[in-house]
């Protein structure tokens, strides 16, 4: 697993929240009764982020930090493990079993997040709790139109037209190791007529404009709701699951016993197509994504019932 050092890990997150004008009481230690939470710099996770801070101040008297615009999954584990953030907003099994435990994927996620509860609580002494409820994966979409059109429910009802097709997808994805595209090609006994790799961004104005007739997106992507794309069933499990999580390190949770009852109170409360509603408020929309967390709480009365 890469690593980076303590100095060079402080000293990314410093310059980071420089830019953006946040504060960073996690580096100089969190005051007594304040905790961090750590995101990363994407919409889905600042969303998660502010609904664990919102849930936190409505049920107790502590007051929450973010450190927002962590580069990665790597800097969030090693800022973690360095005692630097007190919860980690937005932790996926499919990432972390790769990266921070060095695992191999797992398909099942029954199983993805039973090993990263128990090595987690092993390895580093932090919980990971369980899902919100929603997964965040790579999946192959068509337009609605499409879709209707030749029938395409599942990614292998693409095989015999393929041919015919032109596939847009993230430039990362295209070698990545068991996930990639000479993985699909030996899972699916296929292959595109054309694939074309590029910035994410770029896929849906490419599918918008007919340029693409298939865009490998990401489950919880706003812009599936923008650009009325569906969704195609992965028959075959190419890719593991990414099912999302706060984790929170023992040590806090120790000291402030009431926050393991009021993060519980998250899980299964958030499916994938809410998540993907909301990251359509703040990317598409642009609506900030502490309203779109406060909105979120408030329709649902913060969960005032859930145990």
């Amino acid at each position: 697993m890469f690593k980076i050092n303590r100095k060079s890990l402080i000293a990314v997150v410093l310059s980071l929240t420089l830019l953006s004008g946040c504060s960073l009481p996690g580096l100089s230690g969190p005051a007594e009764k304040t905790i961090t939470i750590g995101t990363l710099g994407t919409a889905e996770s600042a969303i998660m982020g502010n609904i664990v801070s919102l849930m936190v101040e409505h049920y107790t008297d502590l007051q929450t930090e973010m450190i927002t615009n962590m580069g990665s999954s790597t800097v969030q584990h090693e800022a973690m493990t360095a005692g630097e953030v007190d919860i980690t907003a937005t932790r996926y099994t499919g990432t972390d079993l790769v990266g921070a435990l060095g695992m191999e994927p797992i398909k099942d996620p029954k199983k993805a997040l039973e090993i990263v509860k128990r090595e987690f609580q092993e390895q580093f002494n932090q919980t990971w709790f369980d899902s919100y409820g929603f997964a965040n994966s790579y999946a192959f979409t068509v337009t609605s139109e499409l879709a209707e059109k030749k029938n395409l429910k599942t990614v292998s009802d693409l095989k015999p037209i393929s041919s015919e097709l032109r596939l847009g997808v993230d430039s990362a994805w295209i070698k990545r190791p068991g996930v990639g595209y000479d993985s699909f090609k030996e899972t699916y006994g296929y292959e595109f007529g054309r694939v074309f790799p590029m910035s994410i961004g770029l896929v849906y104005k490419a599918v918008e404009s007919n340029e693409m007739d298939v865009v490998l997106a990401y489950t919880t992507d706003g812009r599936l709701e923008a650009f009325d794309l569906v969704t195609l069933e992965d028959d075959k499990h190419l890719f593991p699951p990414y099912d999302s999580s706060p984790v929170a390190r023992n040590e806090v949770l120790k000291k402030h016993p009431e926050l393991r009852d009021i993060i519980k109170k998250l899980a299964d409360t958030i499916d994938t197509k809410q998540m993907r509603k909301m990251n359509y408020q703040a990317n598409v929309k642009m609506k900030e994504p502490s309203i779109v967390a406060q909105e979120f709480l408030e329709k649902n009365n913060y969960f005032e019932q859930t145990n």
